[in-house]
């Protein structure tokens, strides 16, 4: 797996736990919903991240957001997108932490996974192979304004529109 954060391909500190592993005594792991009242109980645990369906209700996840430093969606296809409205309704509830979309999303994908409150994808090796970083990059660099109000641009176009008009 490859992760993308800011148009480039970096490292990931994190590592994401199967059901039947045992949670480690350091580290910053990923962890399913079942295991992550026992995992937020560890306070060796240098940071702690879950991976949820992009079905699951926000309200679920709320009481761990001060605890919880990664929430990590699962898209299990790049045409279902169930998993931008979740990350934006993450933010709304007041989520502050690392968002990671992690599934066959493309390129095409990027600018409207950051504008729904997305800081790092993750994509299967085949992926990153066929579409490579620079992709990646050009394609966070697309536009600049849009009419989406989004999570981590300015002003939409309609906003700053209503400004000027005032």
């Amino acid at each position: 797996m490859v992760l993308v954060s800011d148009g480039a391909f970096v490292q990931d500190s994190w590592r994401r736990l199967a059901d039947e592993e045992s949670l480690p005594h350091s580290g910053r792991v990923i962890v399913s919903p079942s295991r992550l009242p026992a995992a937020l109980d560890r306070p060796e645990l240098e940071a702690v991240g879950v991976f949820v369906a992009n079905t699951t209700d926000p309200k679920s996840l709320a009481a761990h957001f001060p605890r919880l430093t990664l929430i990590d969606i699962a898209f299990p296809a790049f045409t279902d997108g169930r998993g931008f409205s979740l990350a934006r309704l993450l933010r709304r509830e007041g989520f502050g932490g690392e968002l990671r979309a992690s599934g066959r999303l493309t390129p095409d994908q990027y600018l409207h996974a950051v504008g729904s409150g997305f800081d790092t994808i993750e994509i299967p090796d085949d992926l990153a192979a066929r579409h490579g970083e620079a992709n990646w990059a050009k394609a966070l660099r697309a536009r600049s304004l849009t009419y989406q109000r989004g999570h981590a641009a300015g002003a939409s176009i309609l906003d700053r529109r209503r400004k000027e008009a005032q």
